[in-house]
């Protein structure tokens, strides 16, 4: 019986991606239902669910709540890859803090179109169970809790994220681990734990704006390190960086890099912790998008792979759950003391509470099901923005192919200006990143980032539409 059960789902996997190949189910379509086709094939709804279920696995199919299954809107790949960077090939002062500073008040307007901070939508999140954690834990032991916690964290929360741990590969003990506020906190630990103020850091190029802004308040300096749109930082081109610089750290992307969308291939990660292990150079890597990849299975950050142990990682639940409830981890066993004393010198604990609702999130297992939903949801997101891209912005743009997250990197050709672009754009109600903000030398200036962490809409629509002719306008003046 299970065979044949197994037999008819392949059956009708194999008839909808035929009718998705010839044109009968366009891209973007809603597939028939699954009551209806359970009706007309005469077979039950999980049988009709597993096949869809295959169908989603191969790509062909995308699930949206509370609508039904639809047809992938594969991007087409019109549009060429961003150019390999080229940074000089010296360190920086940073100085973005004002930029930032506008850019974050500016995303934070409600009235404006949402293509700035990559910050998912909280009503895409659909974060009740948390919530309902969190209230849980309140009723039940909120003068239990109402204490200032240990410093490394409650004890539950680090075990269960010592649990996902494994699954990677990686034998994390809850001792390694230290919760903190988010994981812009967690780098800061990191850093202030194997440098000092004038230390200069290797970093991805372009790399994230909120990285750039910590150096810059630490008093530390941005080697910006040549990186592939695609297979992320070149390697050769490292080594030749330390053999100039003296590099007290680097701070790299474990995969889905912000905001190019990179991953280094294992090969290469291995080559580079290889690298920094000879040049005695402590490796901090930022695992924020892991868990949201696209393909069938998650990349392994450096920390679980050969060579990885003395790796300092970073992560939080902000781009994948709750960015509000600001809950973050570090985990490393060489610094591990001096990164608990830095954090009771910060913030002294961090709120149990919330620990305590995501501990008990976690144990129930309703996390992994909420990825699911939120991978088919982002990877549907960016295809949808990425065809609106193609058509709108100016010829030669080229845009970003990321394989996770939930960021777009378009670059246009030179002399286009993004920073007059945002200027313009925030006229017309829309809020997006300019690319010299990504840059601790202010590079980038002609490319610029767009966020697809809200629920794709006629306003997100038109809001992509609208400012890609803006770009065509400024290109044609």
């Amino acid at each position: 019986m299970e065979v044949q059960t197994a037999y008819r789902y392949e059956q009708l996997a194999d008839l909808v991606a035929e009718m998705v190949a010839n044109g009968a189910l366009a891209p973007g379509a809603q597939a028939p239902s699954v009551r209806a086709v359970s009706e007309q094939h005469g077979v039950s709804v999980s049988t009709v669910l597993q096949a869809y279920r295959t169908l989603e696995d191969r790509g062909i199919l995308v699930a949206r709540p509370q609508s039904g299954f639809y047809v992938a809107l594969a991007p087409r790949g019109a549009l060429a890859l961003p150019s390999a960077s080229r940074p000089r090939a010296k360190a920086s002062t940073v100085s973005i803090g004002g930029a930032v500073a506008a850019l974050l008040e500016h995303a934070s307007n409600s009235s404006l179109v949402p293509l700035g901070c990559a910050v998912p939508e909280a009503a895409l999140l659909q974060s009740r169970r948390l919530d309902l954690a969190l209230a849980r834990a309140a009723r039940q032991h909120g003068t239990e809790y109402n204490i200032y916690g240990a410093a490394r964290g409650d004890a539950g929360l680090r075990r269960e994220i010592a649990r996902r741990a494994m699954r990677l590969g990686h034998a994390l003990s809850p001792d390694d681990v230290v919760i903190t506020n988010g994981c812009s906190e967690a780098i800061m630990l990191a850093l202030t734990s194997v440098a000092e103020r004038g230390d200069t850091i290797a970093v991805e190029s372009p790399t994230y704006f909120g990285l750039l802004h910590t150096l810059e308040m630490l008093g530390m300096k941005a080697l910006e390190v040549p990186t592939h749109p695609t297979l992320g930082v070149d390697v050769a081109a490292l080594a030749r960086l330390l053999d100039t610089e003296a590099v007290a750290a680097c701070v790299l992307s474990s995969c889905f890099s912000n905001p190019l969308g990179s991953t280094m291939s294992e090969a290469d990660k291995r080559a580079l912790l290889a690298l920094l292990a000879r040049r005695r150079v402590p490796l901090i890597e930022d695992d924020v998008y892991g868990e949201i990849h696209f393909g069938r299975e998650r990349p392994r950050p450096f920390i679980a792979l050969e060579g990885g142990v003395d790796t300092i990682y970073c992560s939080s639940f902000s781009k994948s759950l709750a960015p509000g409830y600001r809950v973050g981890w570090i985990a490393t066993r060489t610094h591990a003391q001096k990164v608990v004393e830095r954090k009771m010198a910060f913030s002294l604990c961090g709120p149990t509470l919330p620990q305590v609702a995501f501990a008990d999130f976690l144990a129930s297992g309703s996390y992994d099901a909420h990825l699911r939903r939120m991978r088919r949801t982002f990877d549907d997101n960016l295809a949808r923005m990425m065809r609106a891209v193609e058509a709108s912005f100016p010829a030669g743009t080229k845009v970003s192919r990321p394989a996770g997250g939930f960021v777009l990197w378009l670059e246009l050709p030179k002399p286009f200006d993004s920073r007059a672009l945002f200027d313009e754009a925030l006229e017309h109600g829309i809020c997006f990143a300019p690319g010299d903000v990504f840059s601790a030398s202010r590079r980038y200036r002609h490319c610029l980032r767009l966020s697809a962490g809200y629920a794709w809409s006629d306003q997100m629509e038109e809001g992509v539409r609208r400012l890609g002719r803006l770009a065509r306008e400024q290109s044609d003046r």
